[in-house]
């Protein structure tokens, strides 16, 4: 089924582009990541040019994160004053990203930033996932208790001045450092079409200490927020937003979201994890590969 994508200017093979987006959802429903991170390369893979698979794998994100915002709520795991200092970080971030966008698309090397910024960020965030998850099925293979991690805030966090209570996290820090936090999410939605749930999440429970049970909610509601503005932007100053695309892309992860949650609640977290962090570190290996082969075709698409 070929289907014309008027931005990319291409045509695609329908099911195979709502198969990516059933990945995404998947990965949403397994890990409460919005799963943008694989998208974006998976479809610079099948041939979308890298800035038309990241200005509508930021639009597919935003559809997939409402209804999992709504059901953090439902149960009360989401902190919205925390969210909302978040939200404005990213709205700062994700004017910053489209400048740096624009100036990367003028000098014509977005691309290739897109793809250094992928396998940095995979193949760290992926090595700290295996080695988390190896520990952790080594430790429930050998019948020990994983001692429990303390919560506590970074030092830095500690030392920024103006300190808020966050009630729902359980928090007394500086709102600048949410706010430092959710520009630098939004800076990285505008460039690489990311949710920035794989870096908030951590972040959240590792550098501001937040509780466990509202992170996932919390990253969700900014997740919500940034990519919607992170669409506009993209839709007014590079025009790379290919609406075809992410209709698709989102018709997949909203019947995939499902299929992830149902194996979520088969399967060992620890195992889940490892695979999903092989996963990772695979496409950062391709996207290596990829930035040191000369193209079949020297050339990228620009939209008007």
């Amino acid at each position: 089924m070929d289907v014309y994508l008027p931005i990319a200017n291409l045509s695609v093979n329908g099911l195979v582009i709502v198969a990516l987006g059933a990945l995404t959802g998947v990965l949403s429903g397994l890990f409460g990541v919005g799963g943008g991170f694989l998208t974006t390369p998976l479809l610079i893979f099948y041939g979308v040019p890298p800035t038309v698979a990241a200005a509508s794998a930021s639009t597919q994100v935003t559809g997939a994160s409402v209804s999992g915002v709504l059901a953090h709520n439902r149960r009360g795991g989401v902190d919205y004053q925390m969210g909302a200092v978040t939200v404005v970080g990213g709205m700062l971030g994700s004017g910053v990203g489209a400048v740096l966008f624009r100036f990367f698309q003028s000098i014509g090397q977005i691309d290739t930033v897109i793809s250094i910024l992928y396998v940095v960020m995979l193949g760290a965030i992926g090595t700290l996932m295996a080695r988390e998850a190896w520990g952790a099925l080594r430790a429930s293979k050998n019948a020990e208790r994983p001692r429990p991690a303390k919560r506590r805030h970074h030092p830095l966090v500690a030392a920024l001045p103006g300190r808020w209570r966050f009630y729902r996290s359980g928090l007394y820090i500086s709102p600048l450092a949410p706010l430092i936090l959710g520009a630098g999410v939004g800076v990285l939605t505008m460039l690489m079409g990311v949710g920035g749930g794989f870096i908030l999440v951590p972040a959240m429970l590792y550098i501001l200490g937040m509780s466990a049970g509202v992170v996932v909610g919390t990253s969700l509601f900014n997740i919500l927020f940034v990519t919607i503005v992170t669409t506009m932007m993209h839709a007014l100053t590079t025009k790379a937003v290919d609406l075809v695309l992410a209709a698709l892309l989102l018709l997949g992860s909203v019947s995939g979201a499902q299929i992830g949650t149902q194996l979520a609640q088969k399967a060992k977290p620890e195992t889940l994890r490892l695979v999903l962090a092989g996963l990772v570190l695979l496409i950062a290996l391709r996207m290596l590969y990829g930035l040191g082969v000369k193209p079949d075709e020297i050339y990228t698409v620009t939209p008007l």
